[in-house]
């Protein structure tokens, strides 16, 4: 990967590079990046620019013997770690276990979220992690001495998926052996480890300007710059949203919500509680639950600026201005409000692995007496 390729993100490039030419790159760092910014692009141009032998001012020169191994992500100094999830009962995964399916998935989708890649290796219903095993794999791989860079690299993508095992690594991120260099790539600061995060050196990351993203989809994806405007309006600096936008207009959790309420509302209960069940199936499963959750808290929040701000500066679409005109009448801005606080405590309780079934069926109720306009039950 290049600096090259990545979409905007200029000014951390040039922190990165700039503390690498005065000799004053930390040896452990946090690339703190909202979703769908480049968080791991930037990571990845990193390492190989760390590798390169003939580096070229802004970027690694993509020539060498060690730019070639990393573009095909398998330089031997150049370690990653991700969440991962056993093929079967008793295993102990570690990230080298899927080696194969990240070069896949980063040559891919390298704006991909941890959903995608949890998908891409099949994990359907179960949750990702980065074990304790994978936390002594770690050790074990940066202890040994490098084997053709003057660097050895971990990149460790979400360490948000790291519990408690994670204080296994402090004793080597505080005293790591020469010229060992951590890249941890997150999304999350609230989930991180606080004993890493104090140990670390964070570099935070913007969510990409409306213009980058116009930009990335005109040259990249061969939009028209009129639909580009509106897909990176909807997206709000998150490209990954943009091509997921682009690739699924007509995406299931539309027809989902639509059901959804239109049960609600209604008070079809035999409707609702096929829906409910739909839901909760195992054909679904927990990602795709917080899948749909983000995908109706982003269509609220749209459908707020739609509201409040003129039309013509968001480049939406008719269709688009006419479904928060409806919304708009189904709820004011309060109870919008109350029903975006009603998803987010949905979506932590999905994580925590509750159940489905009556999650739903209980979020159902409550934003039946948020559109009446009624107290909520305690």
């Amino acid at each position: 990967m290049f600096f090259a390729d990545i979409i905007g993100q200029e000014a951390t490039r040039d922190q990165i590079l700039h503390a690498v030419e005065n000799n004053r790159l930390s040896h452990a760092m946090i690339m703190l990046a909202p979703e769908g910014a480049g968080g791991l692009p930037m990571g990845l141009a990193f390492a190989q620019y760390l590798v390169c032998e003939n580096r070229q001012g802004h970027d690694s020169c993509g020539q060498c013997s060690a730019c070639v191994k990393a573009q095909k992500y398998i330089h031997p100094d150049i370690h990653f770690s991700y969440p991962v999830i056993p093929r079967k009962s008793g295993d102990k995964p570690v990230s080298t276990d899927y080696a194969a399916e990240w070069r896949e998935f980063v040559a891919q989708q390298p704006y991909g979220n941890a959903y995608d890649w949890l998908q891409f290796i099949g994990a359907e219903n179960k949750q990702g992690n980065i074990t304790a095993h994978e936390c002594q794999d770690i050790i074990r791989k940066l202890n040994l001495k490098s084997f053709e860079s003057p660097f050895k690299i971990l990149l460790m993508w979400m360490p948000e998926y790291l519990g408690n095992e994670g204080n296994r690594l402090l004793k080597l991120i505080e005293e790591p052996p020469a010229n060992t260099v951590f890249i941890l790539v997150a999304e999350n600061q609230e989930q991180i480890l606080a004993t890493i995060l104090s140990r670390t050196q964070l570099i935070k990351i913007n969510p990409l300007p409306k213009e980058e993203i116009v930009k990335a989809l005109t040259q990249r994806n061969a939009v028209p710059e009129t639909r580009a405007r509106q897909i990176a309006t909807i997206a709000s600096g998150n490209y990954r949203e943009a091509v997921q936008l682009l690739n699924h207009s007509d995406n299931d959790y539309h027809e989902l919500l639509r059901n959804w309420l239109n049960a609600i509302f209604m008070q079809n209960r035999a409707g609702l509680q096929e829906w409910v069940d739909h839901m909760a199936s195992a054909k679904m499963g927990r990602e795709n639950q917080k899948q749909f959750i983000r995908y109706f808290i982003n269509v609220l929040e749209h459908s707020l600026r739609v509201q409040y701000m003129d039309p013509s500066q968001l480049a939406f679409t008719q269709e688009e201005i006419d479904f928060a005109e409806k919304l708009k009448k189904l709820a004011n801005l309060g109870q919008m409000g109350q029903i975006m606080e009603e998803l987010d405590n949905a979506y932590y309780h999905i994580e925590r692995n509750a159940n489905g079934k009556i999650l739903f069926h209980a979020l159902s109720i409550r934003l039946q007496y948020v559109f009446k306009g009624r107290p909520l039950p305690v």
